[in-house]
């Protein structure tokens, strides 16, 4: 059997993970504090709820799994804020479905996509949401392409893409799998691809997306549009997706890849350790 390391990504000045547990997670977003639901968070937490109530702003209280609504603790009006990271400023925003338009655990992969290009490369954000992979990439003066199959995320990511005084980032408001398969036809080449597929969802025309259904597709098509000595980072959620499977996925999609198949964890301040799914990196040959 193969053995599957556990990845640790930690905050940085404008974010920490300060605890979790009992179904929520505290975190810290600049000068905001927020509890927010969280599946994997199923021990104790560290600190009490009634502390966390003390040093929280917002929490979101959830309805359905994907609905629910704000309620203000500390009486902050602030609904939408920056955060910055390395020289880049992103937008925050309290949704109607927890989020806030921004995943902090992936700062693992922006780092490793800093390492990995340079300014003759290009790079593709398959489903981009607010960009922040996409802004960290066009920071080397690669040529990046952002795609998304929500128009309105798409807006974000540019307004991130403008806070973070860069530029010139192709936006492309499209079904992920179809446009990379477009791109394979025409024979267009990239040096990274990163693809952090939902585990179900809606394309650009309301097509019906399940990842179990549609991950090997994609990634033959990536197989043939990512360069040779090109990187490849997928992020799954999905728990029908579970790393043997992930591990069978890879070797049929990227037959001749170096490859690394990891779990995603955070260590909050309290030292709770929290999942947040898996993770592929991989090299083509």
């Amino acid at each position: 059997m193969p053995q599957y390391k556990k990845l640790y990504t930690v905050g940085w000045g404008d974010y920490e993970l300060l605890d979790a547990g009992g179904g929520k997670k505290l975190e810290k977003w600049g000068d905001l504090i927020t509890i927010r639901p969280e599946k994997q968070a199923y021990f104790n937490s560290g600190i009490s709820f009634t502390k966390w109530k003390e040093m929280a702003h917002w929490e979101f209280k959830e309805y359905k799994s994907t609905t629910g609504e704000w309620v203000n603790i500390l009486h902050s009006d602030k609904k939408e804020w920056h955060i910055k990271y390395k020289e880049n400023l992103f937008q925050l925003k309290l949704t109607s479905f927890k989020h806030l338009g921004l995943f902090p655990e992936q700062k693992t992969n922006w780092d490793y996509i800093q390492t990995k290009l340079s300014n003759q490369d290009r790079f593709l954000n398959l489903f981009g949401y607010t960009g922040a992979a996409s802004c960290i990439a066009r920071s080397t003066g690669a040529e990046v392409y952002h795609i998304d199959s929500v128009k309105q995320i798409i807006s974000w990511a540019k307004e991130n893409m403008n806070l973070s005084k860069s530029k010139d980032i192709h936006w492309v408001h499209e079904d992920a799998l179809k446009f990379a398969t477009r791109e394979m036809k025409r024979g267009n080449l990239y040096n990274g691809i990163i693809l952090d597929p939902p585990a179900w969802g809606y394309g650009a025309k309301g097509e019906r997306w399940k990842i179990e259904n549609k991950i090997e597709s994609l990634l033959f098509v990536c197989n043939a549009i990512l360069e040779k000595g090109g990187f490849l980072i997928l992020n799954t959620y999905s728990p029908k997706l579970q790393l043997d499977e992930i591990n069978r996925i890879i070797n049929k999609t990227f037959p001749d890849s170096e490859n690394e198949i990891s779990e995603l964890w955070m260590t909050t301040k309290t030292n709770k350790k929290l999942y947040f799914g898996n993770i592929v990196r991989l090299i083509k040959k």
